[in-house]
């Protein structure tokens, strides 16, 4: 999915997503939890798609918190979207869910199940584990690549995300292929780091204050 809507928006092949490989974690789960806590509603493809957007969507919004808090960075944002929750999931996309989770549970995985019934289970045992393994050298160099990006954003000085994030991104052009792959993975990033955030949280306060203080005058005087 992720790969169909890069070639869509942008016309060419991306590697989308947090891993250097061809993994989306976050779909991988999805997809699990689908098949393990929403079994007793097999019979009700409806129930199963709308349960499937709300379970998807609060997987989303979870991961995109969980992330930001940890790297500093805004990965995906859809506040320009309509029916957006804090620009971390929307309507569209939770509905994309609601269609994958159908499409998991009465096509993909019975077929896969069938494939994996007249396999040995000692072959199943050595491709699990194998797969396992790539798996996680994969997650400890994408993590050291994230913190790479997390540490370039936290050494450039800047009063507002916007401007940070812009600089980041121009680094990011002259490092290597690994790094600059984000720039495709997440086109619409935001970059934080402790400074912009302290200063636009005071600019914010600031500005709420100001306002306050007008509504005061405003009801003194009437």
């Amino acid at each position: 999915m992720e790969v169909l809507v890069g070639i869509l928006q942008q016309k060419k092949l991306i590697n989308r997503g947090f891993l250097i490989g061809p993994l989306c974690p976050i779909y991988g789960f999805g997809a699990v939890f689908i098949l393990s806590c929403l079994g007793k509603y097999n019979d009700d493809p409806l129930v199963l798609f709308f349960l499937s957007i709300i379970l998807c969507a609060a997987l989303e919004y979870f991961t995109s918190y969980i992330m930001e808090k940890i790297f500093k960075n805004r990965w995906w944002d859809y506040s320009n979207m309509k029916y957006n929750i804090n620009g971390r999931i929307c309507l569209e996309y939770a509905c994309a869910f609601g269609v994958g989770g159908v499409f998991v549970t009465y096509i993909s995985n019975p077929f896969f199940v069938n494939i994996l019934k007249v396999i040995d289970i000692k072959i199943i045992n050595i491709i699990s584990l194998s797969l396992l393994v790539l798996f996680i050298i994969d997650f400890i160099v994408s993590f050291k690549i994230i913190f790479k990006l997390k540490n370039i954003s936290n050494s450039i000085r800047a009063d507002s995300t916007e401007i940070i994030t812009k600089k980041v991104k121009e680094t990011l052009k002259g490092k290597s292929i690994l790094l600059k792959r984000l720039l495709d993975s997440f086109p619409d990033m935001q970059i934080y780091n402790k400074l912009a955030i302290l200063k636009e949280r005071i600019e914010r306060d600031k500005k709420e204050l100001k306002e306050e203080k007008k509504k005061r005058r405003s009801g003194f005087f009437k």
